[in-house]
């Protein structure tokens, strides 16, 4: 495991699988940043809109191929 400088394990940031709307891009970016999810995807929509759709719609795609799933942890029973 990785560690930051205070010991602490090192945030990774992944795809959520619990908060998506489409591939949970947004939602694990705001668990890894600690915002709210609304807030980001607001962000976002306005980003995408006002660059001209296409290059927000091919940062997302990327996102979705470069960042990896959350890991599935099964609950205990």
């Amino acid at each position: 495991m990785v560690y930051n400088t205070k010991m602490e394990p090192r945030k990774k940031l992944y795809r959520s699988r619990t908060d998506r709307v489409f591939a949970g891009i947004c939602g694990g970016l705001a668990q890894y940043f600690n915002v709210d999810t609304g807030l980001l995807r607001l962000i976002w929509v306005v980003v995408v809109i006002f660059s001209g759709l296409f290059p927000g719609v091919v940062v997302y795609l990327f996102a979705i191929a470069l960042i990896p799933e959350e890991p599935f942890v099964e609950p205990k029973a």
